[in-house]
């Protein structure tokens, strides 16, 4: 595709923004996923999918959301529930601890809890967490009326990411952690059918003044030159120490999926599980270039081996 076209489509895209949004608000009066989603594409993408035959990586993620049905999934993209599944197939020296469960934040006794710690809804994506590394800096009530909103979310509905659909929403707390960076860097490891073929690591997620920082790597941890949804970073993260054994753990855990993203942390000489991502951005997310989207698409093979 030409740069001329290229341009375009993204000028297009942000005229489709607003639509997008209303389509979101009023995701009620579509119960049909398939419109639904040709729809949402459309406006977040600037071209409509092709899903009798679909070539790029964010179309064949629409294809997985609606033809993909493995009952699993639930308990996968569940983060609490997760946690006994992962324990069973590398370890439980993999899982954070987690410190308590509540299905209502009013529930919470935070006096009970450490003077720092994160706290994180089961049911929500991944910006739905509180980090608190001082508790008397704590506003309380803030934090109750903001957990009890992210348990009202809906990702279902708003995505169609049927997984979703059957968790229960719950709160999680769970153990603090930083490493040698002052913040918890992403490791996330794009795995198709039990091989890692690439992965991201997201900086700057914690400063107000900065714009969250995406930089993607191949397998060899080679920087690719390409953007997805954030800019690169001006000074390129490290290598992992843990790098390989990483991509073990990950290769591991992803075995037998069509597609899943396995995030991963490292704090000092141990590795701990973030959580499973079935729909990258739900697919709604340009490559920049394009031609990222089809090399990713590539990698996923539409099989019934997977259903």
């Amino acid at each position: 595709m030409s740069k001329l076209s290229t341009a375009i489509r993204l000028i297009k895209k942000k005229h489709d923004e607003v639509p997008a949004a209303l389509l979101r608000n009023f995701s009620f009066l579509i119960p049909c996923d398939k419109l639904y989603l040709r729809l949402m594409f459309r406006f977040c993408m600037g071209y409509w999918p092709n899903f009798d035959n679909p070539k790029t990586f964010n179309e064949k993620i629409q294809w997985l959301k609606l033809y993909n049905r493995n009952p699993l999934y639930t308990t996968l993209v569940d983060k609490y529930s997760v946690k006994q599944y992962v324990s069973d197939k590398i370890g439980k020296e993999y899982i954070i601890p987690t410190i308590g469960v509540w299905s209502d934040a009013r529930e919470i006794n935070f006096d009970q809890l450490p003077n720092q710690f994160v706290l994180k809804t089961t049911n929500g994506g991944g910006g739905d967490v509180v980090i608190c590394k001082d508790k008397r800096l704590l506003d309380q009530t803030l934090v109750i009326k903001q957990l009890n909103k992210w348990l009202k979310n809906n990702i279902y509905r708003k995505c169609r990411e049927w997984p979703y659909k059957d968790v229960k929403p719950q709160i999680i707390a769970e153990t603090y952690m930083e490493d040698e960076s002052g913040e918890l860097r992403d490791y996330k490891f794009f795995c198709f059918d039990g091989k890692v073929q690439a992965l991201f690591i997201a900086t700057e997620r914690q400063n107000p003044n900065e714009d969250t920082k995406f930089d993607f790597f191949d397998r060899d941890f080679k920087h690719l030159p390409f953007t997805n949804g954030h800019p690169n970073a001006c000074f390129l993260p490290q290598k992992p120490r843990m790098f390989e054994k990483m991509i073990e753990l990950a290769e591991r855990l992803s075995k037998g999926f069509p597609h899943i993203r396995i995030d991963l942390y490292e704090v000092g000489s141990q590795i701990y599980f973030g959580e499973m991502t079935f729909f990258h951005w739900s697919g709604m997310v340009p490559f920049n270039p394009e031609s990222w989207d089809y090399k990713f698409g590539e990698w996923i093979q539409l099989s019934s081996k997977h259903f």
